[in-house]
């Protein structure tokens, strides 16, 4: 069987703070951006690899969401509990100083984890949470 990971899914909240930081700050293309207002849903990705994406869409949008559970999503987002992504570079510190100087929530400065693993962390305008890794 041959499986690749195709899309990612993150909500967001303003589409346009989404874009400032997906394709401006973390340098991500825009694969599409379809739908008005808040209901835009925007897909990005590293440039140069076709495969993986990262689908932003308006948070609990799908059929049969309640009002309850819609409110609970809004909520999580809010605390930064809701969503949250691992991405990976070669060049971590370049990448978080370019991140930080777009205004970036950090959440973590590059950090040598005792789990084998150097990373940093930031939110995204959303609130989800970005984490990244160093590649070795």
């Amino acid at each position: 069987m041959d499986i690749t990971i195709h899309t990612a899914c993150l909500p967001h909240d303003d589409p346009d703070a989404a874009l400032a930081f997906y394709r401006d700050a973390l340098g991500f293309e825009v694969r599409s951006d379809v739908g008005q207002g808040k209901s835009r849903r925007i897909t990005v990705g590293p440039a140069g690899q076709p495969g993986p994406s990262i689908l932003l869409t308006p948070p609990a949008s799908g059929p049969g969401i309640t009002e309850d559970e819609r409110r609970t999503v809004t909520e999580m987002m809010a605390k930064g509990t809701y969503g949250w992504i691992l991405l990976a570079t070669r060049d971590l510190d370049a990448l978080f100083e370019k991140v930080q100087a777009g205004d970036a929530e950090v959440v973590q400065e590059p950090t040598e984890q005792p789990f084998g693993v150097r990373d940093c962390a930031f939110r995204d305008p959303a609130g989800n949470l970005v984490r990244i890794q160093e590649i070795r």
